[in-house]
C-alpha cells in the first residue's frame, strides 16, 4: 500500500492536463502514459526547479538492496531512521500527482476482492508525498526512481487497509518540497478523510 494509483487526464481535470502537457513538451509525447499506474511504471512527479513546481517523468520504485524486486513505499514513522530513505527524504523530496489510488477488500461469500478508488472528497486531484533517489541500473547507467510515503490508516481507510499514503493539500506542495520543519510535521500527522467508490 499504496500499490496502484491513477493519473486520469480528462478535460475537466485541468491540473493534471497541465502536468501531462508539460511533461510531454519537455520530454516527448511518449515519456509517460495516463490511466492506472503500477510499480516500475514511469510516472510524473513534481519537484522544485527555480522555485516553481516542475513535473518530470520518473520510475516508480527503488531497487531492493538484494536485487530482488522493488520497494515502492516507505513508512513515514521510520523513514528518517532508515539508511535507504533518510538522505533522499532530507534532500530530494517530491510530490506525486494523482487522481486517486486503489485498494481491495474481500467480502464474505465472494471469490474475488472488490476494487475501490480513493480520492479527496470534492477534489479531482490527490497529491502524495514521496522522495527520489538515483540508482545504477543493469547497464551501469544512473536512473532516478521514487517511492511514496505511507502512514497509519485513519478511520476512512482502516476498513480497507492499515496504511494510507501521506497526502498533501494543493497549497502544501512547495512547503513539503522546501521546508524540513514542515516535512516533519507532515510525517507526524494523521491523513485526511477520503471518499471511496467501487472501481470497475
Amino acid at each position: 500500500m499504496c500499490g496502484r494509483y491513477t493519473v486520469f487526464a480528462e478535460e475537466e481535470i485541468i491540473e493534471m492536463q497541465a502536468i501531462i502537457s508539460e511533461v510531454s513538451a519537455r520530454f516527448g509525447p511518449e515519456a509517460i502514459k495516463t490511466g492506472e499506474f503500477f510499480p516500475t511504471n514511469t510516472a510524473p512527479i513534481l519537484t522544485l526547479n527555480d522555485n516553481r513546481l516542475a513535473p518530470r517523468p520518473v520510475v516508480w520504485g527503488f531497487p531492493r538492496w538484494d536485487g530482488k524486486g522493488t520497494i515502492i513505499n516507505a513508512r513515514s514513522e521510520t523513514a528518517l531512521e532508515k539508511r535507504m530513505f533518510s538522505k533522499p527524504l532530507l534532500t530530494r523530496r517530491c510530490v506525486i500527482p494523482s487522481t486517486g489510488f486503489y485498494e481491495w477488500l474481500h467480502f464474505d461469500g465472494k471469490t474475488k476482492k472488490d476494487k475501490f478508488l480513493f480520492r479527496r472528497p470534492g477534489e479531482s486531484m490527490l497529491y502524495m508525498a514521496g522522495m527520489v533517489d538515483t540508482f545504477k541500473v543493469a547497464d551501469g547507467a544512473a536512473r532516478d526512481t521514487f517511492v511514496i510515503l505511507t502512514t497509519a490508516a485513519n478511520a476512512s481507510m482502516s476498513p480497507f487497509h492499515d496504511r494510507i499514503p501521506v497526502i498533501l493539500a494543493p497549497d502544501e506542495r512547495e512547503e513539503w518540497l522546501g521546508d524540513d520543519g514542515f516535512m516533519r510535521l507532515v510525517l507526524a500527522r494523521e491523513g485526511p478523510e477520503l471518499a471511496w467508490a467501487k472501481a470497475g
